[in-house]
């Protein structure tokens, strides 16, 4: 016989399973035990109700005394569920179910059994409603609240049912919120589709007991716009979807929902959300997804509605008002069934401001007509109806000078659509029945200049002003414009967890958010560099968009401050480079959507701007280095598409477009048709000449394959073997069998201005003296002063040392040089087998490094 015993302890109980062989006698004493014990857990559950726990991990993959089980040996515990509850609800019901094929492989049935899942909408699920008639549940948490939702263990919920999870909601998203509450702790990322964050297979999950809830969001209305939208997101979603229609959206929503959000702004780039697909509409009301229109389209009409179905008339209330009446008729009469928030007023044609006649007084009548509308429609005072007015750009002019709408409309504030917000309520202002609201920017089109591409939003500059927009009384409406959506997947999180609770953040715990997001994506093992490498790529990006980007933006001459910021990225694309190597592989393309692409691309924009730039100096006087770099440039601008396609080719392709968006070549703060490669000029070399190399610092240093002359003779050449050595490259003869005469040599030119004895340092490869123990020799001279043989290592007996560890052998001789001014330096080798590598003279201000000073600058 099976009993069930409970422990209470501080707060928590724990569920043990005994198995008992007894007497009738003994069996009859453990029942009323059983009854007793149940009593008093029910008692002290009622008073411990209002200790609800924070939303904090309540699954684990470790049993515990007390833990329910809800995967045993692979098997998910099934899930119970009111069919009659909200659309929206059985829609995530259903989305669970798949989470835990995901996790385990295997649906969970629907029927009832002694362990399992229940969930339900107060006053839509009798299943709940039951357990609150019962009291296993109390009212005083979900009645009158919005969109809350509790996760507890009920003991005997219902008959059939020893023990339940419960997830309980006070309204249809509070109860969707729980539901995907479950499917995070249970291993299911928000970004199991849009990043391809891949979900761990668990064998066995567990509940730990308690009452778990995120309370109630601060914000009502908290969501992102769809902006800017082509090319990118819109080619992807044609080739993906077909278009902007409600499979698209389906996947849309269910984001939002799983981030705890309710609230879309949709794409309108070319696109209507009611009139691309009819079915867009009913189903964002049906999954519970509260839909308004961008600030410059009324009454949930497109911009692109009005181009399809207007009639005819301009887009100009003073000159086409019953036009626009009618018009705008429509869109209220397609959504007044459907939880909208309706935008008022009016922008100039296709996102413009209107023209100077249209002033604040006929905005005011605009606004009054279209307030009737609403009442004719839907038959209820305007008042009983969410609108919103958008103080956008010029539209905030107006509100400055003295336009006000009425009390009950929503005031929506704008950030400078560069993350700044421009405006807040003063502190002491009456409050507002309608609210107030923020639009902010992760993504914009305009001046200075688009910023479309890659995510360049720090979260401390998102929480600096969010904050502030907090603390000045702005919580109905948050909306964030996130261009694609695909390249801002984290500046998205950060911005809706920060609309449900804004006081859980400040700044020493802005990273930990970034980690803890990280474990969600990656796991904990490589969270906390994952979120270093995310929190910094952002703070470089935040310095200066890629659009804005350039060869001139950072100093060649001052402070080192290119070279150092390009190390500076090229040192983190080297650190993501390694935490990717380390990565399981399922991870991996996940990684690099998330964090390293972002990285990769931007890191390559630096390279292809500061070989601009050194290309740019370098032809300025003539110097044939400008070369070097006008080749750089054209290897990162080649580079920039072959990311682009790397891009395109994650996840087998599921993202070809998303990356489309240009962002090399801008001349103007719109965007070129398509990427254009910064101008290059090659510089000719006008004779061997300009190989003269100029003191300065007290040294002149010579690559080896920069000699002035190379002489041959016979059978015998010179030939440089490219990379060869510690810098760049090596000299040396062939072939090395053949025989070598007094015409075999080559020539170096030195302009010298500092008279006196100097050393010369010849830095030859390691050859070791294989001729018999003789040595090899070169003859070395000045000007044709008579020459010093110098034997580099005839003196070697097979000790190991200095050689080996620095791989180079350093050969001085010193020389008179009688006045400043050119002079040749001539090496003519004894025999094959000298490597030359590298010349330094010094002149007295070299120092000590181990590769030596870089090559000098040669004569004009």
């Amino acid at each position: 016989m099976d009993y069930y015993f409970y422990n209470i302890n501080k707060g928590r109980f724990a569920i043990t399973n005994y198995k008992l062989d007894c007497k009738p006698n003994f069996i009859s004493t453990v029942i009323r035990l059983k009854y007793t014990l149940i009593f008093l857990l029910l008692l002290f559950c009622g008073k411990i109700h209002a200790q609800e726990i924070s939303t904090s991990q309540f699954v684990y993959t470790n049993q515990q005394e007390g833990y329910m089980s809800l995967v045993e040996s692979g098997n998910p515990i099934p899930i119970l569920y009111d069919a009659q509850d909200w659309k929206g609800v059985v829609r995530a019901i259903h989305n669970l179910e798949e989470d835990f094929i995901q996790v385990t492989s295997k649906r969970p049935s629907n029927n009832v059994a002694k362990k399992s899942i229940l969930i339900g909408t107060i006053g839509h699920s009798t299943y709940i409603d039951q357990l609150i008639k019962s009291k296993k549940i109390n009212a005083k948490d979900l009645q009158g609240k919005n969109e809350k939702f509790i996760v507890q263990l009920v003991v005997n919920p219902m008959p059939g049912v020893d023990s339940a999870l419960v997830i309980a909601g006070s309204d249809k998203r509070g109860t969707i919120y729980g539901i995907y509450e479950l499917s995070k702790q249970i291993g299911v990322s928000p970004w199991y589709y849009w990043a391809d964050v891949p979900v761990l297979k668990q064998n066995n999950l567990y509940f730990k007991p308690g009452t778990y809830t995120a309370g109630e969001p601060a914000v009502k209305y908290r969501g992102i716009f769809l902006n800017d939208e082509y090319p990118a997101l819109t080619r992807w979603a044609n080739r993906t979807f077909g278009g902007y229609n409600s499979k698209f959206y389906e996947k849309v929503f269910e984001l939002i929902l799983r981030l705890k959000g309710n609230f879309l702004w949709p794409a309108m780039w070319g696109n209507a959300f009611y009139d691309d697909d009819k079915s867009n509409g009913a189903l964002a009301d049906e999954m519970g997804i509260v839909m308004s229109t961008s600030h410059h389209e009324p009454l949930a009409r497109a911009q692109q509605e009005w181009k399809r179905h207007g009639n005819g008339g301009a887009w100009d209330y003073s000159a086409n008002e019953q036009g626009l009446k009618e018009f705008w008729r429509g869109g209220v009469e397609r959504a007044k069934d459907w939880e909208t928030v309706f935008t008022i007023a009016m922008r100039g044609d296709g996102d413009e401001p209107m023209s100077e006649e249209q002033n604040v007084s006929l905005l005011e009548k605009i606004v009054k007509d279209q307030r009737q509308i609403i009442e004719n429609v839907t038959k209820k005072k305007a008042s009983e109806t969410q609108q919103v007015w958008a103080l956008y750009k010029e539209v905030q002019d107006y509100y400055d000078k003295g336009m006000r709408v009425p009390d009950d409309v929503t005031l929506l504030f704008c950030d400078d659509n560069w993350g700044n917000v421009r405006k807040l309520p003063d502190l002491n202002a009456k409050p507002r029945k309608g609210g107030y609201g923020m639009y902010y920017h992760f993504d914009y089109v305009g001046a200075p200049r688009n910023s479309k591409w890659i995510n360049v939003s720090q979260i401390s500059r998102v929480w600096e002003q969010m904050n502030l927009t907090y603390e000045h009384g702005v919580d109905r409406i948050w909306v964030v414009n996130v261009g694609d959506l695909k390249p801002m997947e984290y500046p998205i999180s950060f911005f809706l967890d920060m609309a449900w609770n804004p006081k859980q953040f400040k700044p020493s715990n802005l990273l930990n958010h970034t980690e803890s997001w990280c474990a969600q994506q990656f796991g904990e093992k490589y969270a906390k560099e994952a979120a270093r490498l995310i929190d910094q790529y952002t703070k470089f990006n935040h310095r200066v968009t890629p659009e804005l980007l350039d060869h001139r933006t950072y100093s060649l001459q001052n402070y080192n401050e290119f070279e150092r910021v390009v190390a500076e990225y090229k040192q983190l694309l080297v650190d993501a480079y390694r935490l990717y190597s380390e990565i399981p592989t399922a991870y991996k393309d996940a990684f690099d959507q998330l964090v390293l692409f972002p990285i990769n691309g931007m890191s390559n924009l630096y390279d292809l701007y500061y070989a601009k730039a050194k290309h740019d100096e370098l032809v300025k006087n003539n110097d044939v280095e400008a070369n070097y770099w006008a080749d750089k440039v054209k290897a990162s601008f080649e580079r920039d598409s072959l990311l682009t396609e790397h891009y395109h080719k994650l996840s087998n392709g599921k993202w070809k477009h998303m990356m489309d968006q240009v962002r090399i070549g801008y001349r103007i703060w719109n965007d070129p048709p398509k990427s254009i490669m910064p101008a290059v000029t090659y510089v000719t070399p006008s004779s061997n000449a300009s190989k003269v190399f100029v003191e300065e610092n007290g040294y002149v240093s010579i690559e080896a394959k920069n000699y002035f002359k190379a002489n041959n003779s016979g059978e015998v050449y010179w030939e440089e073997i490219p990379n060869l050595g510690k810098t760049e490259s090596a000299i040396t003869t062939f072939p090395v069998t053949a025989s070598l005469n007094n015409n075999v040599y080559v020539e170096y030119k030195v302009q010298i201005s500092t008279p006196g004895e100097h050393k010369l340092n010849v830095l030859t490869s390691p050859t070791l003296n294989y001729n018999a123990n003789k040595g090899l020799r070169y003859a070395i001279s000045i000007n044709g002063q008579p020459e010093i043989i110098h034997n580099i290592n005839g003196h070697y007996k097979g000790e190991l040392g200095r050689w080996q560890a620095q791989r180079i052998i350093e050969n001085f001789t010193t020389h008179k040089f009688e006045s400043a001014g050119e002079y040749t330096i001539r090496i003519r080798p004894l025999e094959h087998g000298i490597v030359i590598q590298k010349l330094i003279l010094d002149t007295g201000g070299l120092k000590r490094s181990y590769l030596g000073p870089p090559q000098s600058k040669m004569k004009l």
